[in-house]
């Protein structure tokens, strides 16, 4: 080969390479990372490298540069787009190194491969001094012989560009940079995953979402000003995706959401700042700053420490059967070998926050006492009990693959419960007013005419409640009309054991004071309404002490039943005249 046309054609290549070098930094160099480098790969040497450089660690000359290299490199190399245009073109921003289509212009440069006459290639000379060259023009060719794209030097152009761009020309116009260079690169930048974004947050978005909604969360006050935000976002972002289904992110934009960042006391400072909406001190969420060394691996452990606690830890030698919340809130048991309340369960405990009383215990194995009384054959398991006390076993054997699928599957099955105790919980209602309805004018009035019927010698115990206003009265006829229906099945019952049956009556005290005098001297006159238990054969009387409900009501007759209460003996045989 003729070295005098070697000669300009190695000049022109080194102008090329001078060009691209000048025109950005590579960012893979200044990661350090192969051109096959995965996102993950990327990630791990941006991480690395920026706490190597970060202003606030490294004091050394320069080291702020470098910081920002890191950090352009970054965002050319972690956003697909960027990226792509970078493989093709040598910019991010998809301006080619080239442009094609005005051969001869004096400014610009062109390639054109001319088929049957001459390959013509004019370069612009903007972007490196002028060469001196004939006269003052600010354009310089070289012209290549010959029919096709195999030039005068003997070998082929092809084979020039590819160590450019990793593939063939695949056409005409080097402007256009043909097929196999594009589906490469599309099939290159299409194994990687865009970066994901993190939910923008407001103080609309933080009432709704975050304040005291059961939810940990990982947050990030900035400016736009701040240097190192982009490096932040992805540590954060990789917390987030090792505990996806347990933590959502969010950041806080500090310029344009000033007043919200003072009231919470989260302005940046001279890096971002990074918080946990956490419950790890009580039920009520607040704000914790995390202080450590940005890495993934402390942060993660610090989100975890503050995930929900919502679930009790209890003893199963001391518990006791569910008997219903008077919130009709269904409850929640999980059995299982470990020593803590384990993190799946605490994050679930905050996403049903106020939806489900949440405990857990330990067990040593399935053969636990407590464990074969609750029904459960293989641990772990989840015990259920609706708002009325009625239990299910709602999953035994639970098999965890991972954090995320988990704490999808068992909201699934938590989900199924809470529905189950609604249906419950509204048939339990529909009950109650039928039976209300039913029975309501149903608790008579005790007078001379129906004394022997309802508190005769026949009857073995009549419970009387004695009111002196009207308000008194609609108060003791709702409660023993409750409970007259309520116990109406186990008195039969006690009764066929026991002999016993009971009866129930309304009495106007204030107009029958002599009734009360004939069981106590005092007539309880300080009394707008009380409740008495009258055993006629024995002339024997009881009063109830204690707030007055239907429950309350209930388990003084069951007392009676059980032969719990003690009786006091009557001054004289009471009558209703």
């Amino acid at each position: 080969m003729n070295m005098r046309f070697m000669v300009p054609f190695f000049l022109f290549l080194s102008l090329i390479l001078l060009m691209v070098e000048a025109k950005t930094i590579d960012p893979y160099k200044v990661l350090g990372v192969e051109k096959n480098a995965s996102q993950r790969e990327i990630q791990k040497a941006f991480h690395k490298l920026s706490l190597q450089y970060h202003p606030d660690k490294n004091k050394n000359k320069g080291a702020q540069e470098k910081f920002a290299d890191i950090n352009n490199a970054y965002e050319i190399l972690s956003d697909e787009e960027k990226r792509k245009n970078y493989d093709l073109y040598g910019d991010e921003k998809g301006n080619p190194g080239f442009n094609a289509g005005y051969p001869g212009d004096q400014d610009g440069y062109t390639f054109t491969n001319g088929g049957q006459g001459q390959n013509h290639y004019t370069f612009r000379s903007g972007d490196w001094q002028d060469m001196g060259d004939q006269g003052n023009s600010r354009s310089f060719s070289f012209s290549f012989g010959g029919p096709s794209s195999q030039s005068s030097f003997g070998f082929d152009l092809n084979d020039i560009f590819s160590n450019f761009f990793g593939g063939d020309l695949g056409g005409g116009q080097f402007g256009g940079f043909g097929g196999s260079t594009r589906s490469q690169s599309r099939s290159q930048s299409g194994s990687r995953s865009s970066p994901k974004s993190i939910k923008v947050i407001n103080s609309q978005v933080f009432n709704k979402e975050i304040a005291d909604q059961g939810m940990t969360w990982l947050l990030s006050s900035y400016t736009s000003s701040l240097k190192g935000s982009q490096y932040y976002e992805s540590i954060i972002q990789e917390v987030a995706d090792s505990l996806q289904g347990a933590l959502k992110v969010g950041s806080i934009n500090c310029e344009t959401e000033m007043p919200f960042c003072k009231e919470l006391g989260i302005q940046p400072r001279r890096v971002p700042r990074v918080f946990v909406y956490s419950y790890k001190g009580s039920d009520k969420g607040s704000l914790v700053e995390y202080n450590g060394n940005l890495v993934a691996k402390t942060l993660k452990a610090f989100c975890q420490d503050h995930l929900p606690r919502f679930s009790k830890r209890i003893d199963l030698k001391h518990f006791q059967s569910y008997s219903g919340d008077a919130k009709k809130l269904p409850r929640v048991l999980l059995l299982s070998t470990k020593k803590d309340t384990p993190v799946i369960w605490r994050v679930l405990s905050g996403l049903y926050y106020k939806r489900f009383i949440f405990n857990d215990a330990e067990v040593l194995d399935v053969t636990d006492p407590m464990t074969k009384k609750l029904g459960v054959d293989a641990l772990p398991a989840i015990v259920g009990w609706l708002s009325n006390g009625e239990k299910h076993v709602l999953k035994s054997g639970i098999f965890v693959k991972d954090l995320k699928s988990a704490i999808h599957d068992l909201s699934i099955v938590l989900d199924g419960f809470e529905k189950m105790n609604k249906k419950a919980a509204a048939a339990a209602s529909k009950d109650r007013k039928a039976q209300a309805d039913s029975v309501g004018k149903h608790v008579p009035l005790l007078t001379g005419l129906n004394f022997d019927s309802l508190c005769g010698e026949k009857n073995p115990v009549c419970i009387i409640g004695g009111f002196r206003s009207s308000k008194a009265r609609e108060k003791l006829e709702h409660i023993l009309s409750m409970v007259s229906q309520k116990s109406l099945s186990r008195q039969q019952n006690a009764a066929s054991s026991s002999g016993d049956s009971i009866s129930y009556a309304l009495l106007d005290v204030a107009r029958h004071p002599s009734f009360l005098n004939a069981l106590d001297k005092a007539g309880f006159k300080s009394s707008d309404k009380l409740l008495l238990a009258y055993k006629p054969r024995k002339q024997k009387f009881a009063a109830f002490k204690g707030e007055m409900t239907a429950e309350q009501v209930e388990n003084f007759i069951s007392s009676i039943l059980n032969g719990d209460v003690q009786f006091t003996k009557t001054r004289q045989k009471p009558v209703v005249k």
